[in-house]
């Protein structure tokens, strides 16, 4: 204790342990090939339009459970409708494959595994869901607009409109604050700290699955030699 009685020892909020804890992770999904292909315009709208596909149904699993967990005292403070993604990529799907999109919707294995993870958190351990929920929505807010921009400039599509509607949070007016508040929850969620390094090893994992879904479109879409 120091003189005026607190610790001298900071606690390291949650927001920021579950930052850095995935650093690694998260470097690591952002520079696949893949990635880096489609963000430096190497790659057709198809390739992109395959992405998105895969998106659909991470996010399927992702909103389908957030109803039942509305009321979870873990998981419920992060269920906000403004961050809410399916019905966009659907409208992006339709620009993209044509209204008849969801006959032609298929997921690679690496997808399936990765939204059958999310499914099963979200029916099992509400702890765990939230680590899915953070490294998917505060990615789209952030790394996601990088993703947007691209696709405006490489594809044409119109800024904001339909094939990018998924990184548009129109019922967020200020990204940064809400991030913000985002990031207060996490600090104040109910869990110990066991709990905690449940959540974190999940984040981890989640970025883990993410990357094997940029690999397998990798191998899908190589670039010519």
């Amino acid at each position: 204790m120091n003189a005026s009685g607190t610790s001298d020892t900071a606690v390291t909020a949650f927001s920021t342990i579950i930052r850095t804890a995935s650093h690694e992770q998260h470097t690591e999904a952002e520079t696949t090939t893949f990635m880096g292909d489609m963000l430096g315009g190497k790659l057709g709208v198809d390739a992109y339009a395959r992405y998105t596909e895969q998106l659909w149904f991470v996010y399927e699993a992702l909103e389908s459970g957030a109803r039942a967990l509305a009321d979870d005292p873990v998981a419920g403070p992060f269920i906000q409708p403004e961050l809410m993604r399916l019905a966009a990529l659907e409208r992006d799907l339709r620009h993209l494959r044509g209204p008849d999109w969801r006959s032609t919707l298929s997921a690679l294995p690496a997808t399936e595994a990765y939204a059958a993870r999310v499914a099963e958190c979200a029916r099992t351990w509400p702890g765990g869901y939230v680590a899915h929920h953070y490294t998917r929505y505060l990615g789209d807010l952030s790394g996601g607009q990088i993703i947007r921009d691209r696709a405006e400039k490489t594809w044409g599509f119109t800024r904001k409109g339909d094939g990018v509607r998924f990184y548009v949070f129109e019922d967020i007016a200020n990204p940064a604050a809400f991030k913000r508040g985002y990031r207060e929850l996490l600090d104040r969620v109910r869990a110990d700290d066991l709990e905690k390094q449940r959540i974190v090893s999940e984040c981890k994992r989640a970025f883990t699955l993410n990357t094997a879904v940029f690999r397998a479109l990798g191998e899908e879409f190589p670039l010519s030699a």
